[in-house]
């Protein structure tokens, strides 16, 4: 049997971090964190990685994690460029960045043959989940997946987040998640301010979604009818982005997808902002130590 292939959406500018995250270091041989996220994947069954990035970024890619992959992995590029969007649509002047992940995961269509997986390329998921995820891919079901965090396992000691709050039926399908704005620890607890400003109180036992899905290439034709309705409503707005998680809620309403959570007992944590990177670099640390990753990842 065909391993699941691994989706990695890299195409993002960074403005929030300054610079190109996929090639920081963050391990003792100059591992890159993603490159941990693909130790856990290839272990789990993924022989397969699409990279969507752009073009401006390819050559860095290449020479930073291309020759330590090509070794473990089938790889393969893909560019999320503005243009590359539906016959009869227009570019609205102004705009100069890509449509959202949404448009990422299309801009890999045609390299997508068999199940697979999507996800950040500054986030790092947890071994479990990947094995889960694979599991999933690999079990002959038409329905689609996503892997759902412990909100306490993806909160930061310090400092607010945004979180979206997953919404289960009765057999563990997703119904729908609810963005939740600033939400930080409070002692056991956490506590967020919903729509209407007002601060609200949550366990930190809420399951949670941080973009790690799992995708039939089956499901790729709907998604592209949605995207194209995104540009017919919102394409002129040169800022307006079409975001996998709404996509995927749209499908679930009109009864198009049905999407199986499975929780997930690893910790979450990314790189957004420059300071999350020592962060990144003392948790990996720290892994080593405890024998999760060997000292030369690829050796």
């Amino acid at each position: 049997m065909v391993g699941p292939t691994l989706l990695v959406l890299a195409a993002g500018k960074g403005n929030r971090y300054g610079g190109v995250k996929v090639i920081e270091p963050v391990g003792p041989q100059g591992e890159t964190l993603l490159e941990y996220s693909l130790y856990d994947a290839r272990k789990a069954g993924f022989a397969r990685i699409v990279f969507v990035i752009r073009r401006d970024m390819d050559r860095a890619v290449r020479e930073t994690l291309g020759a330590r992959l090509v070794r473990n992995f089938a790889v393969e590029y893909v560019y999320q460029d503005v243009m590359r969007i539906p016959w009869g649509f227009q570019v609205p002047q102004g705009r100069s960045k890509p449509w959202g992940t949404t448009h990422a995961v299309l801009t890999a269509a045609s390299q997508l043959r068999e199940p697979f997986a999507v996800i950040n390329v500054d986030d790092f998921y947890g071994a479990q989940s990947y094995s889960a995820l694979a599991r999933y891919l690999q079990a002959g079901t038409n329905d689609c997946a996503m892997v759902g965090y412990v909100l306490r396992n993806t909160l930061p000691e310090i400092g607010p987040v945004a979180r979206g709050v997953c919404q289960l039926d009765e057999k563990g399908f997703l119904k729908g998640i609810i963005e939740h704005k600033n939400v930080e620890r409070q002692g056991g607890h956490a506590v967020c301010v919903d729509a209407a400003g007002q601060e609200m109180k949550l366990s930190g036992n809420e399951v949670v979604s941080m973009n790690m899905w799992g995708f039939r290439p089956e499901v790729l034709k709907a998604m592209a009818e949605r995207f194209e309705n995104f540009l017919k409503s919102q394409g002129g707005d040169p800022n307006s982005e079409c975001y996998l998680p709404n996509t995927v809620h749209e499908l679930i309403t009109e009864g198009r997808m049905r999407v199986k959570v499975l929780p997930s007992a690893d910790s979450w944590f990314g790189i957004t902002y420059r300071e999350d990177h020592a962060r990144a670099i003392q948790t990996i640390h720290h892994m080593i130590e405890a024998g999760y990753y060997p000292r030369r990842l690829w050796a």
